[in-house]
């Protein structure tokens, strides 16, 4: 009879989020893994194989969990600059937040393998597609209820918007000043007006 795990995998995966969000994953060592997962060595290869298989699942849970909410955000009916806002303000404001950013800064540590994982690299491009698609449908129906103009390039903004977002993660890793996430965010819905 096999016997039952004794941890919750998803708060596993939370958990090497934050690790691997501060120190990156060059500068995550199994060790620190273990002690900060509360698992045992043995644990850990069974259930999510190697470091890199934790951090590559690590980083897929995320992305897809904070992807889908982007989504769901965007395919709501009403007022699409003020939902674009909203998902820019929740942003900044889990930045802010000591405890929450510390799984968001993962994705610093991701895209930094990018050029040396196709896997990581292919999660990205995966991801770049579906919520540049998500913006975009968004963009064309804020156009069509007259929140931007005929003239815009909506999938050149659907492209920006896309990219504006994993910006804030780059900047909050360089800066704690909130401010700084505040005006750059600002600046990037600024686009929305013109």
């Amino acid at each position: 009879m096999a016997r039952s795990k004794e941890f919750d995998m998803n708060l596993v995966l939370y958990k090497a989020m934050e690790v691997f969000g501060h120190y990156g994953y060059e500068g995550t060592s199994l060790q620190m893994l273990l002690d900060s997962l509360g698992i045992a060595r043995q644990s850990l290869y069974d259930t999510y194989g190697t470091k890199r298989d934790l951090f590559i699942k690590a980083v897929k849970h995320y992305v897809n969990e904070k992807s889908s909410a982007v989504v769901s955000y965007l395919e709501r009916t009403g007022p699409v600059k003020q939902t674009i806002a909203d998902i820019f303000r929740e942003i900044v404001t889990t930045l802010q937040d000591q405890d929450r950013r510390k799984e968001c800064l993962i994705l610093y540590s991701a895209i930094d393998q990018v050029p040396h994982d196709p896997e990581i690299a292919a999660l990205f491009e995966q991801d770049r597609i579906r919520l540049e698609k998500a913006f975009h449908e968004a963009l064309i129906r804020a156009r069509d209820q007259g929140e931007l103009s005929a003239e815009q390039d909506l999938l050149a903004l659907a492209k920006y918007l896309y990219h504006a977002r994993y910006a804030l993660t780059q900047v909050a890793k360089l800066s704690d000043d909130a401010k700084v996430l505040e005006q750059i965010t600002a600046v990037t819905l600024s686009v929305l007006n013109r």
